[in-house]
């Protein structure tokens, strides 16, 4: 049986329905290459499924995105430098978000790189006309069964539990299910899945192959020769996509 995908701001908390029978595909793009990027649209855009792509930097990308009426654009601000103090990305939180919402205006989604949050922070989201904020992760191995939730300001928290390279940080510790079990799972909890276009590409299955690649992340002729063989980041990807079943 086939599986619906939604987009992160389509979820109504006053409709269950909006959310328990769908998977919720997010994508943080994290300053990819073009290429790194166009790779993995092409995946995703071959399923046709609905898609939240969290975006950190314009690009001509971009438009390709938007043209696709399946997928939808949040944003991804980094506070890190902020807390390093360093102003490079913005001088106050709200000026990095500013930052972000001049290169994606529309956007009404947000997870910021690290999943950065705090009280002070969830108040500027909604100053800045956000929605929907998927910055909370909660690991599938806990048992939760995870549901959206309204904060004490409007925005809607959506959870997620499943992102590619904290899945290859807990193998080591705690047995991991893939996405596509998580998806098939007969609970009627929130099923949100986080990739990043990086991993998908180098088809990461440690995150030994990714840290020792950096110098080549923005060369991507070179990088798709250190893209692993074996079973990795891309084939679960893949398999969640089938799920939908339109190939």
């Amino acid at each position: 049986m086939s599986q619906e995908f939604g987009k992160i701001t389509s979820i109504q908390l006053n409709l269950p329905e909006t959310w328990q029978n769908s998977l919720y595909l997010t994508l943080d793009i994290d300053w990819a290459h073009d290429e790194v990027l166009n790779d993995t649209i092409e995946l995703v855009q071959k399923y046709q499924v609905s898609a939240t792509w969290f975006v950190t930097h314009k690009t001509p990308v971009l438009e390709r995105l938007k043209e696709n009426t399946k997928f939808e654009l949040g944003i991804h601000p980094n506070f890190n430098f902020l807390l390093q103090g360093n102003h490079d990305a913005g001088r106050t939180a709200k000026d990095v978000i500013q930052r972000c919402l001049a290169i994606v205006p529309d956007a009404t989604a947000i997870r910021s790189h690290s999943m950065t949050q705090s009280s002070g922070l969830l108040e500027i989201f909604k100053e800045c006309g956000l929605t929907h904020d998927a910055n909370h992760f909660i690991p599938q191995h806990t048992g939760i069964q995870l549901k959206p939730w309204l904060l004490w300001n409007g925005l809607v928290r959506v959870p997620y539990g499943w992102e590619d390279d904290v899945h290859i940080l807990y193998e080591s510790v705690v047995p991991q299910k893939s996405p596509k079990e998580i998806a098939l799972r007969k609970d009627t909890g929130l099923k949100v899945f986080d990739f990043h276009p990086i991993h998908v590409f180098l088809n990461t299955e440690s995150l030994d192959r990714y840290e020792r690649t950096r110098p080549l992340h923005q060369n991507p002729k070179e990088l798709i020769k250190h893209r692993y063989q074996g079973y990795g980041t891309r084939n679960r990807l893949i398999e969640l996509l089938k799920l939908a079943n339109h190939q």
